[in-house]
């Protein structure tokens, strides 16, 4: 069955607020594909549009290769969990998973199997007869995806479900949602601001800005080779050095940054000389001393231990600063404020971008 969405040149707008600027985008059938962007940015407006609760103002949604205009959210075959989950505190587990089965007028003997097979699938067996409020947040978490799944969706969409959850309960459900969808087939399109939830789960990201999509790819590739100044800043840590180009050999950009040397990174998009771009270079690709091609002079800010690495913050000219990840064994007693060390990265480990937004 073709479970795949389009967004057909969607446009959202609320009166003069252009929410979602116009974007066409197909997520394909029994993706885990993920909407990554900071609050405002128009990815719940997305959802919204998909599960029927928002009409667009232009283009046309298809699920499966239908358009959805005119069908409403309750025909649509889309199930949704909310951030609040939305549980009913008055029914058993089993009652929840089963609602919606019962509004659609299923036999008690059919939705009490298809209880039971989800309580299995959440690996929550024998559950059915508890109270919502007897159980933790994560058990809460699986009952609202059982019930979501009871209907059979074509489409199951998530709107920052993990949110409410501790850190270490919200890494687990991460591994439990990803192993749900991949035993169910089902396509799921997944909301949220937490870079660290869209690249764990997702086969496919789509990084949003000002209702714009900045750029759609796989984690590796996004986190990798960024397209804009937008997504190079907000997907992981990354080092902004604002300079001027200089020189254009190949693929390869150096830019006069104004501090000791010229720094050389892999371009991305329509680049010039004279023009004003920032190069960015992730904290884990800079390293002590000459180990790479690009190197520079720095004065230690401070240290921080972070268990498994160490984070420097150190000065490399007059307001600016850079991170520089390093494994706990490297840590030295020479690395004290106001010390001076010497760093280096791999030209091919940087990319230089120029574009209408700057970080």
């Amino acid at each position: 069955m073709d479970s795949s969405v389009h967004l057909d040149n969607v446009v959202m707008n609320f009166g003069d607020f252009t929410a979602v600027q116009k974007t066409d985008l197909k997520i394909e059938s029994g993706e885990f594909f993920s909407f990554l962007g900071p609050s405002g940015c128009g990815k719940t407006t997305i959802l919204n549009m998909i599960s029927g609760f928002l009409d667009p103002s232009e283009g046309v949604v298809r699920i499966g290769g239908e358009s959805m205009v005119g069908v409403p959210a309750n025909k649509r075959p889309t199930s949704m969990i909310f951030q609040n989950l939305a549980l009913f505190p008055l029914m058993s587990v089993a009652e929840n998973i089963e609602f919606g089965l019962e509004v659609r007028g299923i036999s008690k003997v059919e939705r009490k199997k298809a209880s039971d097979r989800l309580l299995e699938l959440v690996a929550l067996d024998g559950s059915g007869n508890k109270k919502i409020s007897e159980l933790s947040g994560g058990q809460k978490q699986r009952i609202a995806i059982a019930r979501a799944l009871a209907v059979e969706p074509q489409v199951l969409l998530l709107d920052e479900p993990l949110s409410a959850l501790d850190l270490k309960l919200r890494q687990r459900m991460r591994t439990e949602l990803k192993d749900i969808q991949r035993k169910t087939g089902i396509t799921f399109i997944y909301i949220t601001h937490d870079q660290g939830e869209a690249l764990t789960m997702s086969d496919r990201v789509a990084v949003m800005s000002a209702g714009k999509l900045q750029q759609v790819a796989d984690p590796i590739t996004l986190y990798r080779e960024p397209e804009t100044e937008f997504v190079a800043s907000f997907v992981g840590e990354n080092n902004a050095i604002a300079g001027t180009i200089e020189n254009i050999q190949g693929n390869m950009v150096t830019l006069e940054c104004g501090i000791n040397g010229k720094l050389t990174g892999r371009g991305v998009g329509q680049l010039s000389k004279g023009q004003t771009a920032n190069l960015f270079i992730r904290p884990e690709n800079i390293q002590l001393g000459k180990k790479g091609d690009m190197v520079f002079n720095a004065t230690i800010q401070e240290v921080n231990f972070e268990g498994s690495c160490l984070t420097l913050n150190a000065f490399i000219s007059s307001g600016l600063s850079v991170a520089v990840q390093i494994a706990t064994e490297e840590y030295s007693s020479l690395f004290i404020p106001k010390a001076s060390i010497q760093l280096s990265f791999m030209s091919q480990d940087a990319v230089v971008i120029a574009g209408e937004e700057h970080v």
